[in-house]
Formats: structure tokens, sequence, C-alpha cells
């Protein structure tokens, strides 16, 4: 009977062990993809693939305050973007390789048109964070910021 007692309470201790430990990892995701400017941080989607970034914030209704989209790309370079396709008004920020913000689109419109101008920042980025329109001034981000991106693949 001991036996049986102490073997139930053995498999219960595992059972509760694998609990927590998904349960650590899975907030340990949630926390890993983040980008944070002064005391503000979004929770981020990664867009790292080429299919990911050119679908990005395509046909989305809306996007939390708190959330965002980052675009990673490989190497330093002038990356365009366009609204085609998205349905909701949107800040854009360029980042650099050293992690300091180069420009900023802010209140980015839905294109509505078959022809959508693109957005260039006219400098070479390393990082895009696409955001609620409104946002980035609301919380004063500035050219020159700094930024801190925390992300796993």
């Amino acid at each position: 009977m001991r036996k049986k007692l102490f073997l139930l309470v053995f498999f219960l201790v595992l059972i509760l062990f694998a609990i927590i430990s998904i349960m650590l990892q899975r907030n340990n995701k949630e926390k890993q993809n983040q980008v944070c400017f002064k005391n503000y941080c979004f929770n981020v989607e990664l867009a790292i693939s080429p299919e990911e970034r050119t679908k990005g914030l395509m046909f989305r209704k809306s996007l939390g305050d708190k959330n965002g989209m980052l675009f990673i790309f490989e190497k330093e370079a002038r990356h365009s973007f366009w609204m085609k396709n998205t349905l909701i008004s949107l800040d854009i920020i360029w980042i650099d390789e050293n992690s300091k913000i180069i420009f900023i689109n802010e209140n980015t419109q839905p294109c509505k048109n078959s022809f959508c101008p693109s957005v260039d920042s006219g400098k070479k980025a390393k990082y895009v964070l696409e955001i609620n329109a409104g946002i980035a001034e609301n919380i004063g981000l500035a050219v020159g910021d700094k930024v801190k991106i925390e992300y796993s693949k």
C-alpha cells in the first residue's frame, strides 16, 4: 500500500513540474519578443522571412495598443513600406543596427487605391516597427531615441 501511495505522489509531482515548466516556457516566449522605448514596451510579432515581411499587418482589423510587428532584415539597407491591403493606420518606425530610431512616419494611412505609394526612411535600417497610429507621439518617440529589442527566432 505504501509503495502505491509513493508512486502516486511521485507521478503527481512529476506532472506538476511538467505543468510549471510549460507555463514558464510560454511566459518566456511572450516576454522575449519585445521592443521597448524608455518606459514603454510593445509585445511584437516577428516578420523575418520574405513572406512574413511581404504580408506584414495586411488585412488586420485591429492591433492592441501594446502590440506591434517587428520586421527584421538580414542586413542594414533602405527598406520601403506600403499600405496596400492594410486596414488600420500605423506609425512606422525605422531602427538602425545600433538600436537607434532613424525615422518615424506617423499616422500612415491605409491605401484604398490600386496604386499605393511606398514610404521610405531615406536611410539604412536593420529593423522596422509598426504600431498603431498616434502611439509614437503619445509616448514621445523621437529620432535618435535608443530602443531595446528582445526576440527569439
